[in-house]
């Protein structure tokens, strides 16, 4: 509050010297609104980064596993494909799948044929002798996958041209 240097009491002072106070104290608490609030928003945008980068974290060591579990069915020999334990094992991978598409995980298109897009797609190796305008995956080497559509590893992939 203003000082009152002629020892005026304080139903004397004049509303011009009130008026002004007022004015003061109500910037200084809207400020003060708006710091709190920008506060809040800065506060709730790191908890939500936080969360997100812990959820990743979490995938990302998950996906190896993801990985060698898919290499081993792929290398499951012939007589035994129709055996129950292995067919359980491909039934174990469609249910990491499944539980995985929960938090938004999901796995990048990388099938023969797709275009190449290298903000989803890791050329590893590159098919030299083909010919043509656009390139385009030849096979997909290690799967890729998008986390709330954000890629967190990218797929690995040979690369032609068609």
């Amino acid at each position: 509050m203003a000082k009152n240097n002629s020892n005026q009491p304080d139903d004397q002072i004049p509303a011009e010297d009130l008026s002004l106070h007022v004015d003061e104290l109500t910037a200084d608490l809207q400020r003060t609104r708006a710091d709190f609030e920008n506060y809040r928003k800065r506060v709730e945008a790191e908890k939500t980064a936080a969360r997100d980068a812990g959820q990743t974290a979490a995938i990302m060591r998950l996906l190896p596993v993801i990985d060698n579990i898919e290499r081993a069915i792929a290398h499951v020999p012939a007589e035994l494909a129709e055996n129950a334990w292995a067919q359980s094992v491909t039934n174990l991978v469609k249910q990491l799948d499944k539980s995985l598409e929960s938090p938004n995980l999901k796995r990048i298109e990388a099938s023969s044929g797709t275009p190449f897009d290298p903000e989803y797609h890791e050329a590893i190796q590159f098919d030299e002798s083909a010919e043509g305008d656009h390139e385009v995956i030849a096979e997909e080497l290690q799967a890729g996958y998008t986390l709330n559509g954000q890629p967190i590893r990218p797929a690995m992939v040979k690369v032609t041209r068609q």
